[in-house]
């Protein structure tokens, strides 16, 4: 698969996630073999003003190759000229978010809020496209309200604008991340276009990749909420979709070698303060499921040290 002239060896995507898909993150799914990453989103009037914490969100490893970072906005200039400005950065495309669901987002006339407004998307795709210098890709989702699907006609519209790859997401706004995805919709997307298409949507299992691949005939596959707390998910399915053998899950001691090594790698990306406070929501995902996780999540959200936190998971994994 290509993403314009970008070389896609490996199609299995991480897909981006606020408050989870920063860098260190990125690098362990990496390590496990995922193939494609994002940024968290990033707003594009935010970086025109400024803002000091988008700074940290722009942040690109020489190991993350290929990785994209994701904007969003709804004024067709600044996303051009945020696009064309953060493009001359060390990623690899620029991404447009057309498909989170969050009120503040909606309500700013943002994320899934543009499937609504083919008009606008058209204007902001045609403008982004001419004025970045780096393949442009757009993640949307099967349309606004339930009974809605707007994904074919902006796929169409992304096509025809010069866009390079969408990703769709088989659920609608108005479903958020519950009930189940509609993977007929990203068949239908796959059936519409020519460019490449990335299916989200329900992705658990390496045998979810396989079927999801198979049914849509969907270029990339996109792991999202399934890969917190479980990079080994890109692995799992790499060797699935090879060898037709599902991988043993990680042991107890592979959770808790990986859990110290993401919280080791935050406090030196973030601080020791910020990066422990983050890694509580990380060790509930990674030890879901495991023998007495209740007791140790409790237990997690007192750490406030790495030493504190070192002593808890090595105590009770």
């Amino acid at each position: 698969m290509k993403i314009g002239n970008v070389e896609i060896e490996n199609s299995l995507a991480l897909g981006p996630m606020a408050g989870v898909t920063d860098l260190p993150f990125r690098l362990l799914c990496k390590e496990q073999g995922c193939g494609i990453l994002y940024s968290e989103m990033v707003s594009a009037k935010a970086i025109l003003y400024k803002n000091k914490n988008t700074d940290v969100l722009l942040n690109i490893d020489e190991r993350e190759h290929p990785v994209g970072i994701q904007l969003f906005g709804s004024d067709p200039d600044i996303m051009a000229e945020i696009g064309s400005r953060v493009a001359e950065g060390n990623c690899d495309f620029i991404d447009i978010n057309m498909g989170c669901p969050v009120p503040k987002i909606v309500n700013n006339h943002e994320g899934s809020y543009l499937l609504t407004q083919p008009k606008l998307v058209e204007e902001i795709l045609t403008k982004m496209v001419k004025a970045i210098n780096k393949p442009v890709t757009v993640k949307t989702r099967k349309g606004f309200k339930d009974g809605e699907s707007q994904a074919v006609e902006i796929a169409k519209i992304a096509e025809s604008c010069g866009v390079a790859a969408v990703a769709v997401h088989g659920r609608t706004r108005e479903q958020y991340y519950g009930g189940k995805a509609d993977w007929d919709i990203i068949k239908a997307v796959k059936e519409a276009v020519k460019i490449p298409v990335i299916g989200n949507g329900d992705i658990f299992s390496p045998q979810d990749a396989k079927a999801m691949k198979e049914y849509t005939g969907c270029d990339g596959l996109m792991v999202g909420r399934a890969a917190r707390g479980n990079p080994w998910i890109f692995k799992e399915i790499n060797e699935y979709l090879k060898t037709g053998i599902v991988p043993e899950k990680p042991s107890a001691e592979e959770v808790k070698n990986m859990i110290l090594k993401h919280a080791s790698m935050l406090i030196e990306y973030k601080g020791e303060y910020t990066a422990v406070r983050e890694m509580r929501k990380h060790i509930a995902w990674y030890t879901q499921g495991l023998p007495h996780s209740a007791e140790l999540r409790r237990r997690c959200n007192e750490i406030v040290s790495w030493e504190s936190l070192k002593e808890v998971i090595e105590s009770r994994l």
